[in-house]
């Protein structure tokens, strides 16, 4: 499939980026895609005209559209799973019938999502109260999908909130349950518990254990617990009732399931109006992934720059850089988007894959990351495609000049990504500084930035609820698009349920209820050390 490209990769992948600079000085106007208010710049890569004709006929070989037009209609394109995969219509309540197993699945979703906005208006009118007055804060229990994408788009949407406190619990270790109760009044608490099955064991544990401080704290479980799943048998054994119970379907997996149920704890925070902004700039997205040809398609440009630099030109990790701290858990929800997606091994036959799959992605805010791991960015061995992410615009007008300074700065780490600095400047500043002979030579290599780094940056006017949707959008079809090219199911986590089952089955021997001979060498020594350790 890749036979093309990698006739192009010896020459390309190495070419020099500010040399295509200097042949086309309108470079960014042709290696650019625009869509409503949003520029992704991808022209800081070697990515040439030749090169991007080969990536976009991977495409055509490889039937994008077909599957795109299938995901849509409601096609079985989980196929390991026999699933459809429509997270998109939960974006999209009000489009043309949409037939599921020959249901419409229009009605229910209109249905679901004005029960969450009856009840969020409910709660953040104080109609709907613990026993000790209006809710003051939300606490919602979950773990991957049903934390990463609600957690992150809670912290982005910030400037937004006018509803209760919105915590997030995810994490089994008991401390992160016990670090945010300990704040809150378990009177005025509402607690969300998200997990379709209602039997993940991170989960049921943290619920357990806030059902218990609610309780002792004189609140009321069956008032102020709310479920998000689709076991009804389950919530109501937990003590929920059915009224507090918002289902999703098994056509929206968890990684993408923000714009749905999932999501009750963002529209509690904003309202329902903010929230139906979110799911227009996610159907906006929608409308543009569905219709634009393949080089003004962002989604798909951006899949193609990431299928060159991992699987053409071997750079096995990426670097998610939001220079905006209130996407700071964007990548870590990229992480799971990405590699829970497209981390694997087996192509949709069945078949070893033949050349790598979805790259490790990584990352943290700037401009705190310059002060961390850009030192490898800019000097380390590996080389690490960069994708920055900057507002044209803050949310604080009176701190103006902070944002200023924030805009620089991404801009200018890209561009020193790019142009690096000669053994010839370094020289000169350090004869500059006074050195001279040897040690001025020794002293400028350590000077030396080899550049020619790739990068893109996407630029938003805002973050509003609007321009969110659209972002989480564009990076849901770009992992779509990777997958479809890669040839793999995008939409399976086979690869995270090995773990969990070791796990039940090593619960006992822990305790100490069960002989551990079955186990290797290594487990049985870790094991006896922790229970030599508790005793």
């Amino acid at each position: 499939m890749f036979k093309d490209l990698k006739l192009l990769r010896s020459q390309e992948c190495g070419e020099s980026i500010s040399g295509l600079f200097e042949k086309d000085p309108n470079r960014a106007d042709a290696f650019s895609v625009r869509f409503e208010a949003l520029l992704f710049d991808y022209s800081k890569t070697q990515i040439t005209a030749e090169v991007r004709a080969a990536l976009t006929a991977l495409c055509s070989q490889q039937n994008v559209a077909g599957r795109r037009d299938a995901m849509f209609e409601g096609k079985e394109i989980n196929e390991t799973e026999q699933r459809a995969v429509l997270h998109t219509a939960l974006r999209d309540p009000g489009g043309p019938e949409l037939f599921v197993e020959g249901e419409d699945i229009r009605a229910p979703l209109r249905a679901t999502l004005g029960r969450m906005e009856r009840l969020a208006r409910r709660v953040r009118s104080g109609k709907l109260a613990g026993p000790g007055g209006p809710f003051t804060d939300v606490v919602n229990i979950g773990i991957g999908g049903s934390d990463l994408g609600p957690v992150m788009a809670a912290l982005a949407l910030a400037p937004y909130h006018n509803g209760p406190r919105c915590h997030f619990v995810s994490n089994v270790d008991g401390a992160h349950i016990h670090d945010i109760l300990q704040r809150i009044d378990p009177k005025t608490t509402l607690v969300i518990v998200a997990s379709k099955t209602f039997t993940t064991v991170e989960t049921m544990t943290n619920a357990a254990t806030a059902r218990r401080w609610v309780e002792a704290g004189g609140g009321e479980a069956a008032r102020q617990f709310l479920a998000l799943s689709t076991s009804e048998e389950e919530t109501a054994a937990f003590g929920i009732p059915r009224e507090h119970v918002f289902g999703f379907e098994d056509w929206v997996g968890g990684r993408y399931s923000v714009w749905g149920p999932i999501g009750l704890s963002l529209m509690l925070a904003v309202g329902p109006d903010r929230f139906r902004e979110f799911l227009a700039g996610g159907k906006a997205m929608d409308d543009h992934f569905r219709t634009a040809p393949w080089e003004q398609n962002m989604p798909v440009m951006l899949a193609l720059t990431g299928i060159w630099h991992n699987q053409v030109c071997g750079h096995p990790t990426r670097a998610v850089l939001p220079y905006d701290q209130r996407l700071r858990r964007l990548p870590a929800y990229l992480q799971q988007l990405e590699m829970e997606s497209n981390g694997k091994s087996v192509a949709m036959d069945g078949a070893p894959l033949p050349y790598p799959s979805g790259p490790v992605v990584w990352g943290e805010p700037g401009t705190n990351g310059q002060h961390a791991f850009y030192q490898l960015l800019h000097q380390g061995t590996s080389v690490v495609p960069a994708e920055f992410l900057v507002a044209a615009k803050g949310h604080e007008p009176e701190l103006e000049p902070h944002h200023r300074l924030l805009v620089v700065n991404c801009l200018a780490q890209s561009e020193a990504l790019m142009r690096g600095r000669s053994l010839e400047e370094a020289c000169a500043l350090m004869r500059a500084a006074g050195y001279e002979g040897a040690e001025l030579q020794r002293q400028a290599r350590h000077r030396v930035f080899p550049g020619n780094r790739p990068s893109t940056t996407l630029i938003y006017p805002q973050l509003t609820p609007y321009v969110l949707g659209q972002i989480i959008a564009l990076y849901e079809h770009r992992v779509f698009a990777e997958g479809v090219i890669l040839g793999i199911n995008s939409f399976d986590q086979w690869g995270v349920e090995l773990g969990k089952e070791l796990a039940d089955s090593l619960m006992p021997l822990l305790a100490g209820k069960k002989d551990d001979a079955g186990k290797d060498g290594s487990t049985r020594a870790l094991m006896d050390f922790v229970r030599k350790s508790k005793a």
